[in-house]
């Protein structure tokens, strides 16, 4: 039988100094899972089991484009006024104090009655007013956003500016100015808040 001799590794000294190990394929594979790499995927239900949904028919687009058109959301935000600015009047009338108050008779007591007109009036008064400037602002919005052709917080800020400057404007330039600034700042408030 031939003797058999164990291998001896080569010395490092005479190949010189090891080179640099690779890259930890773990950043590399994040790169491609949420870095800039990353390619989005089409949302395919039927893909992942569940169910295809069919093809929208004519009826359904054409109900999609009444209730993405202006005068739906001018319509839809003119209700919505009405309904949220009646329901403020009845509070401020509610808890206001001089309801029925009677110069020439200071200690009498309204009746139940006269709060309650008084109440009625107030709620159809702040709900006209509600409605007019939702209806206004939701209207100027969607002008301005089919205009721009984006969706941002600067379309509130333009249309807030367009429908607070048309209210100011009944009272002078000066309430006009006013009006435009602060329902702009307003506007750009309840935009940042919500999104």
């Amino acid at each position: 039988p031939r003797p058999v001799m164990a291998a001896v590794p080569p010395s490092s000294t005479s190949r010189g100094p090891e080179p640099p190990p690779p890259p930890l394929q773990y950043s590399l594979l994040l790169q491609h899972l949420v870095g800039e790499q990353r390619r989005p995927r089409t949302w395919d239900p039927a893909a992942l089991g569940g169910i295809p949904s069919p093809p929208k028919s004519e009826e359904q687009k054409m109900v999609e484009r009444a209730m993405e058109s202006c005068a739906f959301k001018a319509a839809l935000a003119c209700v919505g006024g009405f309904v949220l600015g009646g329901a403020f009047g009845v509070f401020t009338a509610g808890i206001d104090t001089n309801v029925g108050f009677d110069p020439k008779d200071p200690y009498r007591t309204p009746t139940a009655k006269e709060v309650l007109k008084d109440m009625g009036q107030r709620g159809i008064s702040y709900a006209k007013n509600f409605a007019i400037v939702g209806a206004m602002f939701s209207c100027t919005e969607c002008v301005v956003e089919s205009y721009r052709g984006k969706s941002d917080w600067k379309n509130s800020v333009i249309s807030g500016c367009i429908t607070g400057g048309a209210i100011g404007f009944r009272a002078g330039l000066k309430a006009g100015v006013i009006g435009c600034g602060g329902f702009a700042a307003f506007s750009a408030a309840i935009d940042y808040y919500l999104r």
